[in-house]
Order: structure tokens, then sequence, then C-alpha cells
């Protein structure tokens, strides 16, 4: 049956192929196959070969080649295909090499002078090192002003590795840094996300050291003095670092003279406060009270007006409410701001002089009565600040 079909190959190959040489050269190839001690594969093989010569034959297939020593195949790749791979490998490296050369920051915004000083601080990507006495303080806000306030002591900036162009707040941060005599060190988005918790960092994390409240008390600024009508904003409870860090933002944009804060039941001053006051806190201190009572009652004693606020619920026949639009500010003024859950602790209510609500202008549906706290103080604080006598 073999000897049948090799005849009918042997007819077809030398009916296509009428030169002499050409006809002697497959009557060996095919004498060489049919005496050939290999497997049924080798047969295949060789037919192949004989059929579809070298030439015609797509550079990228594969052959099987026998070895030497041992009547086994081994398989072999086209060294031509092989090659080709190995330069389009070689080939994207290289070009990641370049896209991490021109990740570096956009350092035509500065002189010579201060590019050098920035590219002699730029540290290659390699994973932070953690320091427990030191916190990460994350966004462009925050990171600016801590370098500026020099209220922290910064030790290390890093800035998420961009293949693009930097932006100019980005480039201001590091140029403040270069300042500071801080390194700076270039890390992926994801050591970034691993290192702030997985908040908003807009590309910048700082390690610095922490910020907390002032506790020693401090001589009042000339511009608070006796003739100065100061607004003092004391929060009681306050536990969310997004609603403290909003309450922060207002008071220093509306105008408040001092934050006083409890120390035990309130939130600490954290990175997060810092973000959510968009850098306010890296600004204005805070000052801690381990006893807000006693801090209420020196200051009543001196002629200061103690104001609480309540919300809408806690408004009662037998409490006396002032809506805010009502009063006015004749006087240096303690405003008592209460927490998330409880509001104004009792013992602080009864200190009161006066207690003021933000009326609604609507008819609330039930379980919505209440506006948020950071809201709520904003609103009681323009209401008091505007009406203040001189201002």
């Amino acid at each position: 049956m073999q000897m049948q079909m090799w005849k009918a190959s042997i007819q077809v190959f030398l009916a296509s192929n009428r030169t002499r040489k050409s006809s002697r050269c497959c009557l060996v190839g095919l004498k060489e196959l049919y005496f050939s001690p290999f497997t049924q594969r080798a047969t295949y093989s060789c037919t192949r070969t004989l059929f579809c010569p070298r030439d015609i034959v797509s550079k990228s297939d594969e052959r099987f080649t026998a070895s030497k020593h041992k009547k086994t195949y081994v398989f072999k790749q086209n060294k031509s295909a092989t090659t080709r791979d190995d330069n389009t490998n070689s080939t994207k490296t290289q070009k990641r090499k370049v896209s991490s050369e021109l990740q570096k920051l956009r350092f035509d915004d500065f002189s010579k002078s201060e590019t050098g000083r920035i590219l002699r601080h730029i540290q290659k990507e390699s994973e932070p090192k953690e320091d427990k006495q030191l916190e990460i303080v994350f966004g462009v806000a925050p990171c600016l002003l801590a370098l500026t306030q020099s209220r922290r002591m910064p030790k290390r900036l890093f800035v998420k590795n961009s293949e693009g162009p930097q932006r100019d707040v980005i480039l201001r941060v590091c140029q403040e840094a270069v300042k500071q005599g801080v390194q700076i060190q270039r890390v992926s988005k994801q050591t970034l996300d691993k290192m702030c918790g997985g908040k908003v960092h807009q590309g910048l994390c700082l390690q610095a050291s922490p910020l907390g409240f002032i506790t020693e008390e401090r001589p009042i600024r000339s511009h608070e003095g006796k003739n100065h009508m100061a607004l003092w904003l004391v929060l009681d409870g306050v536990q969310d670092p997004m609603n403290l860090g909003a309450i922060l933002r207002s008071a220093y944009f509306l105008g408040v003279d001092r934050i006083a804060s409890s120390i035990h039941n309130s939130c600490p001053l954290t990175p997060t406060v810092s973000k959510a006051s968009a850098g306010v806190m890296e600004v204005m201190e805070v000052f801690g009270y381990s006893n807000l009572k006693d801090m209420i009652k020196v200051k009543a004693e001196e002629g200061w007006q103690v104001v609480g606020t309540v919300g809408l619920e806690e408004c009662s026949p037998e409490s006396t409410v002032m809506p805010c639009s009502d009063f006015r500010m004749s006087r240096p003024t303690l405003l008592l701001m209460g927490g998330e859950g409880d509001g104004l602790s009792p013992e602080l209510r009864q200190m009161c002089d006066v207690l003021l609500t933000v009326p609604p202008r609507r008819n609330l549906h039930p379980g919505v009565e209440s506006l948020n706290v950071s809201v709520a103080t904003g609103i009681l604080l323009h209401s008091l600040l505007s009406t203040r006598t001189g201002s």
C-alpha cells in the first residue's frame, strides 16, 4: 500500500518538475525517505519538504529536525522568527526606558539653577520607608501649605510617576520642597494610594511630622485686644474628620479669631482633616482643651457672651431659642457647636447666655429636620460676623 502511494507521488512530482536536475533530486529524496529508519513523523516531514520546498514555506513555520545521537526529533523554532521577536522585545524595553526618562518633571518652567537643584533632589522610583513617628500628608493644598507654613518638619515629598508633563501646581510644590531642602521621590500611583489609604492624593504625598492641638495658653494677639470684638468657635464632640475639616475651612474664610476644641471626645488633627479643610489646618491653629467648661467659665467672667446652638428638633416651649438672623453680636463672643450625634452637651448648654438655631424655609419631612454640623456652623458664623457691631 505504501509502495503504491509513493509511486503515485513520484509521478505527480515528476510531472511538475520537467528538468533533469529536479528529477534526480526528487528520486534521491524519495529513496532516502523510503529507507529512513525514523517514525511516521519523519515520513511526513520529508514529504512536506519535498512537495513544499523551503523557499516557498512560510518563515514563521516550525520544523522537526532529527537528532544525530538519538532516534528522536527535537522541536526547533524558526531562527528568523525568534530573532524578530527578540528585536521586538528589545525595542519595547528601549521604549519603556525612554518613557521612564520622559516621566521626569517638566523643568523648563524653571531657571537653569533651579532645574539643577530639583534634579539633584529627585530620586528614582523605590519603595518608601515607613516611619511611625511621621505621618503622610496628601493633596496639593495640604502639601504646599505644610511646606510653606513651617509648622511641620517635612522629610520627603512623593510625586506620582507620570508619563506626561506635570501640572503647574505639582511643579510649584516641588519647587517649594527644593527650597526647604526636602528630598523628592517618584513613586507609582499604587504606592501613593497605599500611603494615604486610598484617599484622593492628587499625585502628591508628603512625609512629615504630625500636627496636633495647641494645648498651652498663648497671649491674645494685637488684633484680638480689648477693642476688638472677637469671635471664638468652640467645638464640642465633632468626631467626623470631614466635618472638622469643612468647619476649619469655613471658620478661616469667614474670619473667626480662634478655634477651640475638646481633646478627649473630638476628632484629632489628622491628614484627612487637613485635606478636607483644603490645607487650612496647616495655616490656622486649633487649640485643644481637656476641659471646655473651665475655659468657658473663665471667658464668661471676663465679660464674653456665651452663645449655644441647637437644632430645630431640640427646641421646646420651655427653652428660649432665637433664630440666628435675629441675633446681634455686641461684645466678644464664644459660639458653641455640638457634635454630629448628641449635639451640645447639657452641661455646656446650661452655661449659655442665649441659644441660636437655623430656621428652615419650608415644611420639613420627618427624619430630615437638621443640617450637617459643618453646614450649620458656616451659616451661623456668617450670620454672627455679618451683624457684628463695627464690622
